[in-house]
């Protein structure tokens, strides 16, 4: 069982070890672009941590025999998810002062994107494979 729950990670691990090791090594790329690789490096790891959060609560729901516990694991995932991501811009935007580094928060929007996307389509495998099993 524990196969079939985590198996749907594993796009999501693939997309953050190639994001983290793209950010790394290509600081010089990202600095000629404007873009803060520190900012970036942060914001993939803190995306990557909130997403896995969010499939765990949520997968945790699909065992319940309550129908309204998917809802409630879905609303609380999300809750939790704005919450340390808006904790997370609070911080940046206290320690950065007047040195916002704005293509650097466009790319973390995205990763917000890809992380949520990709957070989707592997909840949505292990309910399908639920569905088959019932």
């Amino acid at each position: 069982m524990t196969k079939e729950i985590h198996s749907p990670l594993r796009p999501m691990l693939i997309v953050f070890a190639v994001l983290s090791v793209f950010f790394i090594t290509g600081k010089n790329w990202l600095l000629k672009n404007d873009i803060d690789p520190a900012l970036v490096i942060i914001g993939n790891l803190v995306l990557f941590a909130v997403s896995m959060a969010a499939y765990f609560i949520t997968q945790k729901s699909f065992r319940s025999s309550n129908q309204y516990a998917f809802i409630r694991a879905v609303n609380g995932s999300f809750i939790i998810k704005f919450m340390v991501i808006v904790f997370a811009a609070f911080i940046y935007f206290w320690m950065a002062g007047k040195e916002v580094n704005k293509p650097g928060l466009f790319v973390c929007a995205a990763l917000y994107i890809v992380y949520t996307a990709v957070e989707t389509r592997a909840l949505m495998k292990l309910l399908k494979k639920k569905k088959e099993n019932a």
